[in-house]
């Protein structure tokens, strides 16, 4: 694999992950809010 293309994707996938990750979590939160919403 060429080094300029690693150094050209590694960063966007980094970017991606952590979007991903954080899209993840409030997702997640707002999951738990509607449960508790239509529990209580």
């Amino acid at each position: 694999m060429d080094a300029r293309l690693l150094l050209v994707v590694t960063p966007i996938l980094l970017a991606a992950g952590w979007a991903g990750f954080n899209i993840g979590r409030a997702a997640v939160g707002q999951l738990q809010l509607l449960i508790k919403r239509a529990n209580g």
